[in-house]
């Protein structure tokens, strides 16, 4: 085996590895009923929700979403109580990703299943916080900062590491974008824009508390991942990039000790590193990508 096939060898292998643990061993079965099938879509390739969400930059992303949902504690009590997050992580990912890639890739009709199936679910969780106040997983407050929260952190990651990253009037579209699937699924007055995001998201922060629910999820996330040894730098590198875009005040609640100038100067370059590390083994997998797929109509 010469040098050009080795490295074709690692690279398949590589992609093959992340694509299992986020979308699940039938991943490509999926994909293939996601972008192969012909109907209506909400989105075409040539709109920025294609860019961002096909992008590697999701997986540091993703990590900065989840430590930006833990700190709304009805939000955590949700979590921590109903989804199994220790217990089954790669389940819960391979979920979301699934539901993610159906409302952006797939066609109309799929979407509005998945996002029947997410509300029927989110009538049964429900419960009370570590105070005793009472949550539900389809109250429109709380799915309104699970969205923001969301939102906010893939343009983050997007714009920090992304291949291609928006410009401002593509940021705000994609905001808009995003709003099209979670109005559906029970969020009312969802942004339009970055700056109704940004605004929404500060809206929230008297509600914010780093509970220990939310720290002890921080923990899980950045320091106890549930992987082989031999792959939790790799995994290091994609959490540091998601701590560097994660606001500041965000991760002094958590108690992160990464002040400012060590998440640019150290952090940020590390994300870059494993979101390039990703975007090099997905690329090596034989199949259609969402950039394939033709418009709809």
């Amino acid at each position: 085996m010469n040098v050009d096939d080795l490295s074709r060898a690692v690279q398949r292998r590589l992609g093959r590895a992340l694509r299992s643990r986020v979308a699940g061993d039938d991943a490509a079965i999926h994909a293939q009923r996601i972008w192969g099938a012909t109907g209506e879509r909400w989105f075409t390739p040539a709109d920025p929700i294609w860019r961002v969400h096909a992008d590697a930059a999701m997986f540091p992303g993703g990590i900065a979403s989840l430590l930006m949902q833990s700190l709304h504690p009805l939000a955590m009590a949700g979590v921590a109580g109903h989804s199994g997050y220790k217990s089954d992580p790669w389940g819960r990912l391979q979920r979301t990703s699934h539901y993610l890639a159906t409302t952006t890739f797939g066609t109309t009709a799929s979407a509005e299943e998945a996002i029947a199936r997410v509300r029927s679910i989110h009538e049964r969780v429900r419960g009370r916080d570590h105070r005793g106040r009472p949550y539900r997983a389809g109250d429109p407050h709380l799915l309104l900062w699970v969205h923001v929260a969301e939102i906010d952190s893939f343009l983050r990651a997007h714009q920090a590491f992304g291949e291609r990253p928006l410009t401002r009037e593509e940021a705000d579209l994609y905001v808009a974008q995003t709003a099209v699937a979670a109005t559906r699924l029970g969020v009312t007055d969802a942004p339009a824009t970055v700056a109704d995001l940004r605004r929404a998201l500060d809206a929230y922060r008297p509600e914010l508390e780093a509970t220990p629910a939310a720290r002890e999820a921080a923990r899980f996330i950045l320091l106890e991942p549930p992987l082989p040894i031999l792959v939790r730098p790799g995994y290091a590198t994609l959490a540091s990039g998601g701590l560097s875009v994660l606001p500041g005040w965000a991760r002094n609640m958590l108690g992160i000790p990464l002040p400012e100038r060590l998440a640019r100067c150290i952090a940020q370059p590390l994300g870059h590193a494993g979101t390039a590390a990703v975007r090099w083994g997905i690329s090596g997998l034989d199949e259609r990508r969402p950039s394939d797929v033709p418009a709809a109509g």
